[in-house]
């Protein structure tokens, strides 16, 4: 790709990505309940007369549905267009950015309007070589006040050949962790327990975040737990995994919870509430990885 298209690219800089929009429902305290709940926030600025809502929820306010909005300008549509025709076919998002600027509250309408911020050059990656493009939306109140900024960044790409098959990342072991990976080589899955309040944590910190203590124990998990929440990865596809897959947030039958693969049922039976089962899996001859079974006859 040349200076020519790089700056074709960079003349969308700015164009509006969206038309501008209207909150589908004022901010509201159900919506904040239920988030609190997912999240497990119990901050008390977030119920009550008196309550405004989590910041995190900036994007929220947005979105709307399954059935879709209309919204995406022309502009957004040729850029992304552009990139298709020059091979960058697929699509991910790399990341997001938000700043609050003031706090929204139960019964503000909510406006809101997206440009295209930047488009990057050409930038190679273990997905492939493309390009990232970054939209920003400005959330206001009914008022016209700017009450947040929300940055939305996705990687338009050309797929890179896929190698053959490769070993599985291999996990970032450090002074904090290193005594749990120990006990993964051991057939161990250890939690980390406070000498002080005795409270769990998981995963493994240097410090207890309910007290302050440095001084810890461990306790061994019983390996038994619940599908807590789960996604099913499709995209993008790394040459060490097998798409689609299930990926499970774990919640121990002690209390705390664990990212890790869900195996031994298909990925599209895997449920909220399953019981799962720890069990450690060789992937060659470095790496043991905990991960969770379904319980024989509880899958779908």
């Amino acid at each position: 790709m040349n200076d020519d298209f790089t700056a074709r690219l960079k003349a969308y800089e700015g164009r509006p990505a969206a038309a501008t929009g209207v909150g589908r429902d004022p901010v509201n305290a159900p919506m904040i309940r239920h988030w609190c709940e997912a999240m497990g926030d119990e901050n008390p600025a977030y119920r009550g007369p008196d309550a405004v809502a989590p910041p995190t929820m900036l994007q929220v306010w947005t979105m709307a549905g399954l059935s879709g909005q209309a919204g995406r300008t022309g502009a957004y549509t040729e850029l992304l267009g552009l990139l298709d025709d020059a091979g960058c076919t697929a699509v991910v998002a790399t990341d997001c950015e938000q700043e609050y600027l003031r706090p929204l509250r139960p019964g503000d309408e909510v406006t809101f309007d997206a440009v295209i911020e930047s488009v990057s050059e050409r930038k190679r990656t273990r997905l492939g070589t493309g390009h990232f493009v970054t939209t920003r939306t400005d959330v206001r109140t009914g008022d016209g006040e700017l009450a947040g900024t929300h940055r939305f960044r996705i990687l338009k790409y050309a797929p890179a050949r896929r190698e053959p098959r490769e070993r599985r990342p291999r996990p970032v072991i450090n002074r904090d962790n290193a005594g749990f990976w120990e006990g993964v080589g051991r057939g161990r899955l250890l939690i980390q327990r406070c000498a002080a309040c005795r409270t769990l944590r998981f995963p493994w910190l240097p410090g207890c975040n309910a007290c302050g203590s440095p001084e810890w124990d461990t306790v061994e998990a019983s390996g038994e737990g619940t599908v807590y929440s789960y996604v099913v990865m499709h995209h993008p596809p790394f040459p060490a995994f097998d798409p689609p897959y299930a990926v499970g947030l774990i919640e121990l039958a002690e209390g705390v919870r664990m990212v890790s693969d869900v195996v031994g049922v298909p990925y599209d039976e895997v449920r909220i509430g399953m019981p799962v089962r720890l069990r450690f899996e060789r992937c060659d001859e470095e790496l043991v990885l905990p991960l969770f079974a379904a319980v024989e006859g509880d899958g779908g």
